[in-house]
């Protein structure tokens, strides 16, 4: 009965959230643009599977994805496991090279869940049709979960570490500067914007409640660490490293094509 509620309790609150947007289109399409809508029915449908759709979701993300992933972070770093029998006599002082099984753990669950996300899949498939073919789909998949997996394990190390946020991701940017620059003088201008919605659409459904859940599982389980300065950070780091690695492979994949045209010259 429990679950009923739950489910009962977030679908209102579902319908609450979905109906200001509702208001607004069929406000816009009625009242200013003043054009039936074709297909009225399949609309209201849909907008019902989007309901349903978001309370399954959050229930589930109370039910598994956020327990999980918190269970996983303190499992990692829980004292036994690290250190064994030495677990009675270890310091407080962190060991940041104690924890490379978290950095492998996060580097996983950020490459997996960036494969799964759904809005990078529709904008991989529309850049792949807009490009002709030359964005591949799961080139840019790929370049993206890398991005993705190489921020969330950089960012449990400043975690683990107590670093400041704000010096990983000013360095960041700088490099996003400089190959922004790069970009926009060579033939791979056109992958500026792509590379920075790559960046944007890992901030979703899939990508967000682990790495969230990780995150806070880090900072509640790590001495000295506080769940609210040291538990956030990681979606900025999800969303930084993708744009980094979208551009950078395009400009591999340039080179490359320049080294074989030369190569092709020189024979």
């Amino acid at each position: 009965m429990e679950i009923l509620a739950q489910l009962f309790w977030t679908l209102l609150a579902s319908g609450r959230d979905v109906l200001p947007i509702a208001m607004v289109l069929f406000g816009f399409q009625f009242l200013v643009i003043r054009r039936p809508l074709p297909h009225l029915r399949n609309i209201i449908i849909g907008f019902v599977y989007v309901v349903l759709g978001l309370t399954f979701f959050l229930v589930g993300l109370e039910q598994a994805l956020f327990p999980m992933g918190e269970l996983m972070a303190k499992q990692l770093t829980d004292p036994v496991f690290i250190h064994g029998a030495e677990a009675n006599s270890m310091v407080e002082n962190v060991r940041w090279h104690d924890y490379y099984w978290v950095y492998l753990f996060a580097a996983a669950v950020g490459f997996a869940a960036t494969i799964a996300e759904p809005s990078l899949i529709a904008v991989a498939i529309k850049a792949n049709q807009v490009s002709g073919g030359v964005a591949g789909i799961w080139g840019l998949r790929i370049a993206v979960a890398i991005g993705v997996a190489f921020g969330v394990s950089l960012g449990t190390f400043r975690i683990v570490t107590g670093t400041p946020l704000h010096y990983y991701i000013a360095a960041g940017y700088i490099i996003v500067i400089i190959q922004t620059i790069r970009a926009s003088q060579s033939n791979n201008r056109a992958i500026i914007p792509l590379a920075y919605d790559s960046g944007g659409v890992t901030t979703s459904t899939v990508t967000v409640p682990l790495v969230t859940a990780l995150g806070l599982g880090l900072a509640t389980t790590i001495s000295g660490r506080s769940p609210l300065l040291d538990g956030f950070g990681l979606i900025a780091f999800a969303s930084l490293f993708p744009m980094i690695t979208v551009m950078g492979y395009a400009q591999f994949g340039d080179w490359l094509r320049k080294r074989r045209h030369k190569k092709g010259e020189s024979q």
